[in-house]
């Protein structure tokens, strides 16, 4: 059946409306109509609902009503934003041809796609985050992942065996948009990801995928790149790539390599780990409170991007740590910060600038950002120059200068343009002979117009009268109603109002004819001309892109040593030995939100002790203890200084939490499978290397199955060797420092006063020598006679024979039984109970009360 069959009975406008809407099925259509975007059919009714506008009609076509909806075309990219944070996809459609020269419906197609992975412009981003694309596959137990950043043209792929990688992966990028393929099997683990796209098997085909790689880098293999032995990784790239032409409709100048994330070259950081240190987000979802929000001072808003990759992604290499370290010690001693951060505020954020270069989106205050740049490259430069830190000089050569395009760029945009270039006004006067004398001529009537309004004045002898221009209507003759018969015959009316009438003569209209000419060939002049500057712009993008690239680090390590100036941080020493020594360690983030001062203390892991069992009260301070060490780590292995007077850190490959948990009621797991999923990771990839945190093991079951979970787990880690820091409220493991030769026992101690407890917030040597559960209970506001109760029935577990450690026969022990016998009732209890008051006179109950007391006495 012909297509156009399918159609019949439509009229012409959405004959032609229906026929793209069929090439982007499951999107949204924003389809270009004069001012106005319009969405129809089930378009609009989606859209009325995600934004909240008006769903109306037009008309009918085929015999049935025309729902519709519309947004102003000028006020767009609040609707995309509204409709991208949804996860919403968006295909652009615009007028291309010129409604009065065209015969039938105006010519109109999708010039691009919006997606929430591959948007660029700033409205509809978070300046100070990363939007990512990542396209995932799968062969067998094999997983590849490639990710984009549109805005930058970082262009990655990965390849690794295991579901629960792939979740860290997932949980470190954070996409915007997710592609798969239909074929996926571990739905469950994306399942709750924003920009879900499903695609086609076929979009991940290998040899399609090396094929377009190929043709998009200019070259004839991948060997260059090293990713050819990465086939699965190179076929969830293949899709991405097919999906970002699709959607920009143009090419992608800025997407100039491809490369691999080898895993040894970072501290692996499961999901969980990711989750519990708050690199980025709480764990309510929030940003407030987490270790970006105090490192974070970076004055460009790619510094600050690059920042939390850093934090996502601490590396091992201790050449370039090292070089870090050095780079922000310079900056310490020479005081380089003070000079080169007021000068790096006046970038911004040229990353993404230049990226709507590459697809010829930039607008015009783009450039006045990149003229800037220019400005400030030559007096950046010489300020690295000058000391020779071999990082510092290396980024200066990144740098270079752009004279040229300073001139150019000068010369072609006014000091302060407006937003848009289809508003016209953004070309600087002399840039170009005939744009100035096409302005010259639109702008040039005010001396014409006083001539005609003063002739006219006195050849009617209407002294109310006056010229005036606007948009809709064009220029008129202005007369008040009580002198409009005063008009001659030539006079013709264009306008009625409440207290004047306008009108036109044949002169003003020769002449607004003349004028609105000259407007549109010059508005269509600049923009012509705005392209080809664009156009000019285009073979220096690698150059800024390092450019750009240099300046990012650049902010980031003088960001990092006003951090280490402002909160008192310290060089660590890193090296490649087997113990991690911290000296008055800080936690960063409780330093800086806590009304108290903070109690620093020190970690010890080395060859004699690489268990360290953590004992003390609730709210004593070990989670904050063990969550320090492994940020004062992470920190480290960025190169930046740490919250500590000193730190000897060795070779760490990956950093393991399991502290705290809760259900995942939508998977059908309890907090105790939760708990146990995340040990049993730890436990299979941990390695004599690792940094491991585990807090109360086994808390979510019966004691002694609790108990043994916990004792077990303690001694596998110890086999491993891993470092490790293991917070518990079993004492019976303490008994760990005496069986296991690397054990030892620490804890956080508290001082209890009559019914109260004071957090003493210090590392010591040796076990706790009690829970205070029953007083850190009071303080949350337990009754006091549930706490008089809770401490009988302590004093009677107390007097049972006591816990030891797990049986390793193959015999179970009979569980540890919490029920006693009934509490024995006080004589005067008793006595009470079988008093009946209303029988007593008040004689008789004072007595009674004597008596009482004497016997409680």
């Amino acid at each position: 059946m012909n297509s156009d069959n399918l159609f019949d009975g439509h009229t012409p406008m959405m004959r032609q409306y229906l026929a793209i809407k069929a090439e982007h099925p499951d999107i949204l259509l924003f389809y270009r109509m004069g001012d106005f975007y319009e969405m129809f059919y089930d378009d609009a009714k989606r859209a009325a609902q995600l934004l909240d506008i008006s769903l109306t009609k037009r008309g009918k076509s085929n015999g049935e009503p025309i729902p519709m909806a519309g947004i102003p075309y000028h006020a767009a990219e609040s609707y995309l934003a509204r409709l991208v944070e949804k996860g919403e996809s968006v295909a652009i459609c615009e007028q291309m041809g010129d409604p009065a020269t065209a015969k039938g419906p105006v010519e109109r197609k999708v010039i691009r796609i919006v997606t929430p992975g591959t948007i660029t412009d700033d409205a509809l981003l978070d300046d100070r985050q990363d939007n990512l694309l990542v396209s995932i596959c799968q062969h067998q137990q094999l997983f590849g992942l490639a990710w984009f950043d549109i805005g930058s043209g970082q262009f990655v792929i990965n390849q690794f065996e295991g579901e629960d990688q792939l979740s860290a992966e997932l949980q470190r990028l954070n996409p915007a948009e997710l592609l798969y393929p239909d074929t996926f099997t571990y739905e469950a683990l994306i399942e709750q990801r924003r920009g879900l796209r499903r695609r086609g098997e076929w979009e991940f085909d290998t040899e399609t995928a090396i094929q377009l790689l190929n043709q998009q880098f200019g070259t004839q293999h991948l060997d260059g790149f090293g990713v050819s032995q990465y086939p699965v990784a190179l076929a969830a790239a293949g899709c991405l790539l097919s999906y970002v032409k699709d959607t920009q409709r143009t090419s992608l100048p800025h997407l100039r390599s491809i490369k691999v994330e080898q895993s040894q070259n970072y501290i692996q950081l499961d999901a969980a780990t990711r989750r519990n240190l708050e690199l980025t987000q709480n764990l309510s979802g929030g940003h407030e409170h987490t270790l970006s929000s105090v490192m974070d001072r970076c004055v460009t808003a790619m510094g600050s991007r690059l920042l939390k990759r850093w934090l996502h992604q601490p590396i091992t290499d201790r050449q370039t740590l090292m070089e870090r370290q050095q780079a922000i010690q310079q900056i310490l001693n020479e005081n380089l910060g003070e000079a080169l951060q007021p000068l790096l505020r006046q970038i911004g954020d040229i990353e993404r600038v230049i990226a709507r270069l590459a697809l010829k989106s930039a607008r015009p205050r783009d450039l006045v950002r990149l003229r800037n740049t220019f400005t400030q490259l030559p007096l950046i430069q010489p300020i690295l120059s000058e000391h020779q830190d071999p990082k510092l000089q290396a980024l200066a050569q990144a740098m270079s200068e752009y004279p040229e395009l300073l001139n150019l760029l000068e010369r072609a945009i006014i000091e302060n343009p407006p937003v848009l270039i289809r508003d016209g006004g953004v070309i600087a006067p002399g840039y170009h002979e005939e744009l100035d004398e096409w302005r010259s001529l639109s702008s040039g009537a005010s001396d014409y117009l006083t001539q005609i309004e003063q002739r006219e004045r006195d050849l009617t002898g209407i002294n109310t009268l006056k010229l005036g221009y606007n948009k809709v209507h064009g220029y008129y003759i202005e007369v008040s109603r009580a002198q409009s018969h005063l008009v001659p015959e030539y006079y013709t009316r264009r306008q009625t109002l409440k207290n004047m009438e306008r009108y036109i003569i044949p002169e003003l209209k020769k002449y607004e004819d003349r004028v609105l000419s000259s407007q549109g060939k010059a508005l269509a002049l600049e923009k012509r001309l705005y392209d080809e500057l664009l156009d000019q712009l285009q073979p220096s993008i690698a150059d800024l892109q390092r450019t750009s690239d240099a300046l990012a680090e650049l902010d980031v390590l003088s960001n990092l040593a006003e951090r280490a100036e402002t909160l008192n941080y310290h060089r660590p020493i890193l090296d490649q030995s087997e113990h991690i020594m911290i000296e008055q360690g800080r936690h960063p983030v409780i330093e800086q939100t806590s009304h108290h001062p903070f109690i620093a203390n020190t970690t010890q892991l080395d060859q004699s002790q690489r268990l360290l069992v953590i004992t003390g009260p609730n709210m004593g301070g070990k989670s904050t203890f063990m969550r320090q060490t492994a940020l004062i780590v992470l920190l480290a292995h960025i190169g930046s200084f740490v919250p500590a007077n000193t730190a000897n850190i060795g070779y760490v490959d990956r950093i393991f939490t399991r502290i705290g948990a809760s259900d995942d009621l939508a998977s059908g797991r309890s907090t105790f499978m939760v708990e146990m999923t995340e040990t049993a990771n730890i436990l299979h990839n941990a390695t004599r290397h690792s940094l491991v945190l585990m807090d109360e093991i086994g808390r979510g079951t019966s004691t002694y199955d609790g108990l043994s979970l916990a004792w077990a787990c303690a001694e596998k880690l110890a086999q491993i060797g891993a470092m490790t820091l293991f917070a518990t409220h079993y004492f019976e493991l303490t008994e760990l420092a005496d069986t296991l030769e690397f054990g030892a026992n620490i804890h956080l101690d508290a001082v209890e006063h009559q019914d109260t407890i004071a957090f003493m917030h210090q590392v010591q040597s040796g076990a706790a020598n009690k829970s205070y559960g029953l007083q850190v209970a009071a303080l949350a506001g337990i009754p006091g006679d549930v706490i008089r109760l809770a401490k009988i029935k302590l004093q009677r577990l107390e007097q049972s024979e006591p816990l030891s450690a797990p049986h390793t026969s193959s015999e179970t022990p009979q569980q540890a039984s919490l029920s006693l016998d009934p509490l024995p009732v006080h004589p005067v209890i008793e006595k009470l109970a079988a008093i009946h008051p209303d029988n007593l006179t008040p004689r008789e109950a004072l007595e009674l009360i004597y008596a009482l007391k004497a016997q409680l006495d």
